[in-house]
């Protein structure tokens, strides 16, 4: 009887069920443990109703000879055996007709029978509730003369509660799609021009909800002995690294891989619905528990059996009962296997699905602009759709590009695995085209993004412009957005990350310890990258990535206790898996309290670094009204602490600060500077810009045209005003133009 710890119970009692209305247990899978038996199980399904007592079996195999056996029977729980017994089928208080003797040819056995109470008792009331319990019965047939191995098997049961459940998979999924809804409104807002919150700076983002879901499933995916209750939960976060189970799409990627070098035997789903998968320990993924204690109320009961004899089946009747195959699995492997998935056909899965996003993508945006281009024939379009209406392309790129930058971790870990596990050459060059193109594109914007905070830099002495400029922010801003402006360069380390994460999970797949140390060394990189600078724009972008980042460092900590090289106890390590899923699904239920938060703020509260750029454009207009006569104390301020200081007068560009002042008919010779520097009649940005600077843009680049309050004065000492030089033209680069 299985007594665990009191802290095992309570920790397993966080994922049991309420009720016991469904009380009932039965086998899933089974395996021979014995090679070159000569007797072969076939079949085996049985169900125990524990409110009935009865049970319900169905068992079939073939012997090559007729022997008399002794029967040994053992049950382990959680890695600790709990029952042995021997008995002799052929015996007056354990009789069994088909075991005694087992007879030459085939034979089967269905029927029902009602247990003794007493062994009824034995099953402890947890087992009807714990999701996934970790349990193993194994079933030894000696010869009764020689004590011989004749025959073994080892089954798992379970209770029909698991803890990969559909409706988790649905929530989380909704999740994601909440955070990917507000942070759409926020990006149709910031390219519509309207007054509602700008894009980005809004945390935890869809980028962040995805990474977190992807970082729970790779979790699933090292080479480590999980309890299986952790690997069910792992499962449901399958959905955000793209590895979506359909059987059509998979009967349609084997033919691909047929015709394309592929081998089938092994690898293709008709195969895998047949096989039942086992560790290399020899525990079954799918770890459940109960045969034993269903064969010892078998063995003990009384009541009619229907046994069926046969010295010569047919063969329609041996392949209708064949056993399945057993395939020994562990790592990414078992993880897209357990999904019915072959592991070859990964690859192409989740290409496929990327594909079905990015088309539906293109479809929703064009779908989008046409309602937009209906509304303007027929009715009244508002102004703050006109950014949208007008450069859809470059809000489908953002999109894309986006995506991309979603994927990218999970998309190395699968392309680098097809590198090493696929056996079709179309599908190795799809996933080498489609990694180069993917680590291309974010190389490309990386480079632009560098080299223009470096010519910012040499300008202004810093890249703030990456912010306060628009046609920057709307090229570039999905890289950086959340960030303050002194720490925009973030989103390099941040994609090295994610290279390295998927590349360690790859190319050590198979190499528990290393992919596990290997792990935590990079997420304590990251945390400690986080929590020195606290890159983030708000406190609380701060707060829930260094949260997430924690919880990353502590999974990949207790994923050490799953190591085998560490020799861990069964039950510590369920323990440790129970602790990890509460905390993995809290950290959930925040993040989607703070999404329905952050809807409620878009509402009301506006993107500070587009706050900060519209306060500017509106002093630079204010400033653009001003007259000699009406200076609204202008000539006062003191450029040097006024939000206008790094405006620069167009009529003194020729000449230095001093020379303006030393003149002895200036009436404002005792003021103070109106610029603190020259600046070159060519500015050194003008190769970024594909029009002439806009008023938007004069701030930023010191070449604003209309500020200059004394320009507009009378003529001082017969001396005419500065000759205004042509505006520089420009030229964009990138997928994205200012609206």
């Amino acid at each position: 009887m299985l007594r665990p710890s009191t802290l095992f119970l309570i920790s397993l009692g966080i994922l049991a069920g309420r009720g016991l209305a469904s009380q009932i247990l039965k086998t899933s899978g089974f395996s021979e443990c014995l090679a070159g038996s000569n007797i072969t199980v076939q079949n085996l399904d049985m169900t125990y109703d524990h409110g009935d007592k009865i049970i319900t079996f169905n068992v079939a195999g073939t012997s090559l000879t007729s022997i008399n056996v002794t029967a040994s029977l053992s049950i382990s729980a959680y890695g600790i055996r709990v029952y042995e017994n021997t008995f002799n089928p052929c015996s007056e208080s354990t009789y069994i007709q088909q075991l005694c003797p087992i007879p030459s040819g085939t034979f089967s056995a269905t029927g029902t029978q009602t247990i003794a109470p007493s062994y009824a008792s034995m099953i402890p009331a947890i087992a009807f509730k714990i999701p996934d319990i970790a349990a193993k019965a194994t079933l030894e047939l000696k010869a009764l003369d020689t004590g011989e191995n004749v025959a073994c098997i080892t089954s798992n049961v379970g209770n029909g509660k698991t803890a990969n459940v559909a409706a988790v998979s649905y929530v989380a999924a909704g999740i994601a799609g909440a955070a990917l809804v507000v942070n759409g409104l926020s990006a149709l807002a910031t390219a519509a021009g309207g007054s509602s919150a700008g894009a980005g700076c809004m945390s935890p983002s869809v980028t962040e909800v995805l990474s977190y879901f992807q970082g729970v499933a790779m979790s699933g995916m090292m080479s480590v002995n999980y309890p299986p209750v952790y690997m069910s939960f792992t499962k449901n976060f399958a959905f955000s690294g793209g590895l979506i189970p359909w059987t059509a799409m998979q009967t349609s990627i084997d033919s691909f891989r047929n015709a394309t070098g592929g081998n089938l035997t092994t690898q293709s789903v008709a195969y895998l619905q047949n096989a039942t998968l086992v560790h290399g320990d020899g525990s079954s993924l799918n770890s459940k528990r109960a045969v034993g204690l269903l064969r010892d109320g078998l063995l003990m009961a009384r009541d009619s059996l229907e046994t069926e004899v046969s010295e010569t089946a047919s063969t329609s009747e041996t392949a209708s009962s064949a056993s399945t195959v057993e395939v020994t699995v562990d790592g990414i492997k078992a993880y897209v296997e357990e999904l019915s998935i072959p592991s070859s056909n990964t690859f192409m899965t989740v290409l496929l699905v990327v594909a079905c996003v990015v088309a539906a993508i293109a479809v929703g945006i064009l779908l989008f602009k046409v309602i937009l281009e209906t509304w303007a024939l027929f009715g009244s379009f508002p102004p703050s759709l006109t950014g949208f209406r007008k450069h859809y392309w470059g809000t489908m790129a953002r999109a894309i590009v986006q995506l991309i930058l979603v994927l990218y971790g999970i998309w190395v870990l699968y392309c680098i695995f097809q590198f090493t596990h696929g056996d079709s050459w179309a599908a190795k060059t799809l996933a080498g085209v489609t990694l180069a193109i993917f680590t291309g594109v974010l190389a490309f914007f990386t480079y632009k993004i560098w080299s223009t905070a470096n010519e910012l830099k040499e300008i202004d002495g810093d890249s703030s412009g990456l912010y306060e400029n628009k046609d920057f922010w709307l090229k570039y801003s999905i890289f950086y957005d959340n960030y303050k402006k002194d720490f925009w360069w973030i989103f390099v380390p941040a994609i090295i990350y994610m290279f390295a994460k998927g590349c360690v999970l790859a190319a050590g797949d198979g190499h528990g310890l290393f992919q596990t140390v290997a792990q935590l060394i990079i997420e304590i990189c990251m945390l400690g990258l986080l929590v020195w600078n606290r890159p983030y724009e708000r406190r609380s972008g701060n707060v829930i990535n260094i949260f997430i980042q924690v919880v990353r460092a502590l999974t990949v900590i207790c994923i050490l206790v799953f190591v085998e090289e560490m020799g861990v106890a069964q039950t510590t390590q369920t323990i440790t898996g129970v602790v990890l899923i509460a905390v993995q699904s809290g950290l959930a239920a925040i993040l989607a309290v703070l999404i329905a938060v952050n809807a409620i703020i878009l509402c009301c509260k506006e993107n500070p670094h587009r706050k900060r750029r519209k306060e500017a454009e509106k002093l630079n207009r204010d400033t653009d009204n001003l007259t000699p006569l009406d200076a609204r104390n202008s000539l006062l301020k003191d450029p040097a602490k006024s939000s206008m200081s790094t405006t620069t007068y167009e009529c003194d560009r020729k000449r230095s600060s001093d020379s303006f002042m030393n003149e002895p008919t200036n009436p404002h010779a005792g003021a103070t500077p109106m610029r603190s520097h020259t600046v070159q009649p060519q500015h050194p940005l003008d190769h970024k810009l594909g029009r002439s600077l806009s008023s938007d843009d004069s701030r930023f680049f010191h070449v604003h045209e209309e500020a200059n309050l004394v320009r507009g004065a009378v003529p001082i000492g017969g001396r005419e005003q500065s000759p205004r030089p042509a505006g520089p033209t420009a030229r964009y680069a990138g997928y994205g133009v200012g609206y």
